[in-house]
């Protein structure tokens, strides 16, 4: 027979465990369901800054602020900006404040994961189909063969969701900003100018509609997005496979940058990574449907440049719980009132998102970041 569950979450990223976790302390376990085989199938990304009134909001509601402040990077609120020139236009300390500390994603990840029984995430859970039934209940299809039905289905599963479509048309459209990511691992030792250069914690690089964002690991590694507004099809001029042609193919849009800030370039290590930037329509809303619901960038995926989407999703989930124990009789209205709040939070900061990415690729970059920099620190933000 086919497995049928009160509640389940489809996605097992930051927003759905947290959900899973906030559920979990208030006495109720619900299945996870993630596409990648296990746990530790692939690196899960760089460094995030979590947010003291959303992100570590979240935590608090999940019971796991303490551990989650255990395994904060030391320094990592440290800040640079740079011209293309390497002229450091802004500077700022670590205060060590607490309220946008930085940890890496994967040890934030494996700090949910390790808060929820072993049998919640059920790996190796791909959904290929998802349907409504005539009863109100959905229909989750797997990959291989498997399926599930539920009375309440969670969309946490992304920017390309699966269960999106049963409340909206939206598709998540080019941003106009491209990435190609890339490492320099033991950078003190083996990339000393690079190391020299970001310092201690984020990094900006800003000029011409392209740059360089980087961070600190807690690895002692450097993670790098190396930035461009451009068309949408150029990634797809260059061979990622062939490791020395792809820097060659990004180098040729620095030509006249600082020496330094092109040897990071030159000597990543490994293959670069490209990364389309989408977003879906700020603002977006739906009218609800009876049993299901989305969370994470599954709801509301923005551009990463106000530093919200990992926060977000982690307020997200334990905000729907919050509302769906608050109504453990009419799943349905804890629903809308999350929903209705979820919404007006989602457009405030897909507003801030887009400004932020007009902000960096400014035609006077780096000087409008600097001076929104100067203006957050003034009033202790």
């Amino acid at each position: 027979m086919t497995p049928h569950y009160p509640t389940a979450i489809l996605g097992g990223g930051l927003g759905g465990l947290m959900l899973a976790r906030v559920l979990h302390v208030n006495g109720t376990d619900v299945p996870v369901f993630d596409l990648e085989p296990s746990a530790g199938a692939r690196v899960q990304g760089g460094m995030l800054d979590i947010h003291d009134e959303t992100g570590q909001q979240a935590l608090r509601q999940g019971h796991l602020h303490g551990e989650f402040l255990a395994k904060v990077h030391p320094g990592g609120q440290a800040l640079r900006v740079t011209d293309k020139h390497a002229n450091v236009v802004h500077e700022e300390a670590d205060d060590a404040d607490g309220t946008r500390p930085e940890i890496d994603r994967g040890d934030l990840r494996g700090l949910l994961l390790g808060s929820l029984p072993d049998s919640t995430v059920h790996w190796g859970s791909k959904a290929t189909g998802v349907r409504g039934l005539a009863d109100g209940r959905h229909e989750v299809v797997l990959a291989d063969g498997r399926a599930f039905t539920t009375d309440l289905l969670i969309g946490a599963d992304g920017a390309w969701s699966k269960v999106r479509p049963l409340l909206t048309d939206a598709r998540p459209a080019y941003s106009g900003v491209s990435f190609v990511e890339l490492d320099l691992e033991d950078a003190d030792h083996r990339h000393p100018g690079a190391a020299a250069l970001v310092g201690g914690g984020m990094f900006f690089a800003l000029g011409d509609d392209k740059g360089f964002l980087a961070h600190r690991e807690t690895d002692g590694s450097l993670h790098f997005y190396v930035a461009l507004r451009i068309e949408e099809t150029w990634l797809r001029t260059i061979d990622f496979a062939d490791t020395a042609a792809a820097k060659q193919a990004v180098l040729g849009h620095f030509t006249d940058w600082d020496d330094a800030l092109r040897r990071v370039i030159a000597d990543a290590d490994g293959a670069l990574t490209p990364r389309w930037i989408h977003a879906l329509p700020a603002g977006l809303s739906w009218t609800g449907r009876p049993g299901v619901t989305l969370l994470g960038d599954a709801a509301h995926l923005m551009s990463p440049f106000a530093g919200e989407g990992a926060n977000l999703a982690l307020f997200d989930g334990a905000e729907l719980g919050r509302h769906l124990l608050a109504h453990p009789d009419d799943t349905g209205a804890g629903v809308r009132a999350y929903e209705q709040e979820m919404f007006i939070r989602a457009a405030e900061t897909a507003g801030e998102s887009a400004r932020a990415l007009d902000v960096i690729f400014h035609p006077q970059a780096p000087a409008p970041l600097a001076d929104t920099f100067r203006g957050l620190h003034a009033t202790g933000r």
